[in-house]
């Protein structure tokens, strides 16, 4: 006979016992409640004494209270951070170019307006600024000869190294 994968070999029946009726053990019926709500108070440390409190506790003699809460006035960083062009052209503008770098935002000014009409206010307008980014601790850098860069104290302006052979000759500037 060939091997049958498939086929079942039979098994001997089992025969289970016959349990009488009488003889099947009852559950108890417990009666079903329904959950009243609990309401949780805070935990409030209680005054009475616990067992572990039972030992003398010697208190200080001088109680140190807890230092004042100080308010320091931090300026909360700006949401955005924008790069804005303007040109200075008279030094009033001075004013809503120091405004803007408060606010967080980067200006690159140009001085060629300004400095058509006056290379000494130009001069007096890059030292104010330069001060002015200073005292915020912000950067400012000059881009070529009619721009220059302020930006405010999160932001920091990479400069490149100078070489190490210094030139005795003087450089033009614009101002």
């Amino acid at each position: 006979m060939p091997f049958n994968l498939f086929r079942k070999k039979k098994q001997p029946e089992q025969e289970i016992p016959a349990i009488p009726p009488q003889e099947t053990p009852k559950q108890e019926e417990v009666p079903v409640q329904p959950q009243e709500e609990v309401k949780q108070e805070p935990a409030i440390p209680s005054q009475e004494p616990t067992q572990e409190a039972t030992m003398p506790v010697e208190e200080p003699t001088q109680t140190v209270a807890p230092p004042e809460e100080q308010k320091l006035e931090v300026a909360e960083p700006p949401s955005k951070t924008y790069l804005k062009a303007m040109p200075l052209r008279e030094l009033s503008d001075l004013e809503n170019i120091k405004n803007e770098v408060k606010n967080g935002n980067i200006i690159i000014l140009r001085v060629t307006p300004l400095a058509t009409k006056s290379i000494d206010d130009v001069k007096n307008a890059v030292n104010e600024l330069f001060q002015f980014s200073e005292s915020v601790g912000g950067d400012i850098a000059r881009l070529g000869e009619e721009r220059v860069v302020i930006c405010p104290k999160t932001i920091r302006i990479w400069r490149e190294k100078s070489p190490t052979k210094v030139s005795s000759e003087t450089l033009p500037t614009a101002a």
